[in-house]
């Protein structure tokens, strides 16, 4: 089970101190915090994709992209890569580079966003952010698993004859999670592509997020990709640790009361208990966490934020060292003896994807064939399946 850390890129200001870190002190420090994620060992570092204040994270391909060539080992993903504002031509071309040049080690998750000013400043309409999702991403899986594309939709101009550069590594493209908190045709989505869905629960109560799994689950066994419990799962966290729990309460206290996603609302004491947000020790961490498979089934990705609120860097830095001394070598163990051995424990790598791929056969040129049932679609075809999508997730939740 791979198990990581996300930021949203948010800029603020320290309420035990009152200071504020401008944009480039706040880029640089996620670097650091990706770097020493690395080296403590964790296995995913995501960044979020926002083009507004307070947040600084706007181009993660260029951040991922310097983050390539100073860890070593560490996946480097997107938390939100926005399909609907984003031209899935640039997509294809932006994330087969880091593709290629991370070696494959790096995957990306699609997501609307929630900002809703985003829209404009792209020229998009809010009012179609599913169709824009659904028809964006059918058309960056053809231009990854086609060599040459012609196509039409509705929200771009149309191409002919259009070959996305490079080529994706191996022939395969990265492996692509959609990111979604309440929308069941992003769930449908992916249950539909066989992708993974993550479910990014840090505000929601695990009700909400067990029926959002569950009903991925079903529809990924429904498109016949496997048992619902081979389907790929991640879900979101949040977490603030020190040795006692009574130390993690005080500290982190008025970050939360000041926070602006959470603060001057509910108190620390009703959020941690409706949300999976916990503040404690190390031990009442693991056992918080070890029990999200009880509800979710077995999942392949736990992502973590710890770097939000205006927490100190040094702060975030210990954070991860408890993450991946303590707390992570007692949730994998955990996890991985009650796992079926039928189940995958993590998510397919691009090594995965190239055997699979080249056991189905590999197209000209060397490269490998597409995995699915997408490649070399036709325009009627990709508004079928995208029928298909909208109408299954009329039936869900």
């Amino acid at each position: 089970m791979q198990f990581g850390i996300f930021t949203v890129s948010d800029v603020t200001t320290d309420p035990t101190t009152g200071r504020t870190p401008d944009d480039t002190e706040r880029v640089r420090a996620i670097l650091k915090i990706a770097q020493h994620a690395d080296q403590a060992g964790l296995d995913v570092f995501a960044t979020g994709e926002h083009h507004n204040p307070p947040f600084v994270a706007s181009s993660p391909t260029t951040m991922l992209g310097y983050l390539v060539g100073t860890t070593q080992n560490i996946v480097l993903s997107t938390a939100t890569t926005l399909i609907t504002t984003n031209d899935p031509v640039k997509i294809a071309e932006d994330y087969a580079m880091l593709q290629v040049i991370s070696d494959g080690r790096m995957d990306l998750m699609m997501g609307r966003g929630n900002t809703g000013p985003v829209y404009p400043w792209f020229g998009k309409d809010i009012r179609q952010g599913i169709n824009l999702a659904i028809e964006n991403y059918a058309l960056l899986r053809r231009l990854w698993e086609e060599e040459v594309v012609n196509w039409q939709g509705k929200f771009r101009t149309p191409l002919q004859g259009f070959t996305a550069t490079p080529r994706p590594l191996d022939g395969v493209p990265p492996f692509v999670w959609h990111g979604s908190i309440r929308s069941p045709e992003i769930a449908e989505q992916a249950a539909y592509y066989g992708d993974g869905f993550f479910h990014n629960n840090i505000f929601w109560p695990m009700s909400h997020t067990k029926r959002m799994v569950n009903y991925y689950r079903q529809r990924f066994e429904h498109y016949g990709h496997g048992a619902a419990d081979q389907a790929i799962v991640g879900l979101g966290g949040q977490f603030f640790a020190r040795k006692n729990s009574q130390d993690a309460k005080r500290e982190f206290r008025p970050y939360f009361d000041n926070a602006p996603v959470y603060g001057h609302g509910p108190s620390m004491e009703d959020f941690t208990a409706e949300t999976p947000l916990t503040v404690g020790s190390p031990q009442e961490i693991i056992d918080r966490y070890a029990r999200m498979r009880e509800e979710v089934g077995d999942y392949q990705r736990q992502l973590f934020l710890i770097d939000h609120a205006g927490l100190p860097l040094k702060t975030v830095l210990e954070q991860i060292d408890i993450l991946a001394e303590e707390i992570v070598p007692a949730l994998r163990k955990e996890n991985d003896s009650k796992r079926p051995a039928h189940v995958p424990s993590d998510p397919p790598s691009h090594a995965d994807r190239v055997a699979k791929a080249r056991a189905a056969g590999t197209s000209a040129g060397g490269h490998v064939a597409g995995e699915d049932k997408w490649t070399g679609k036709t325009a009627e075809d990709d508004a079928a399946a995208a029928d298909a999508v909208t109408k299954g997730a009329a039936f869900g939740l």
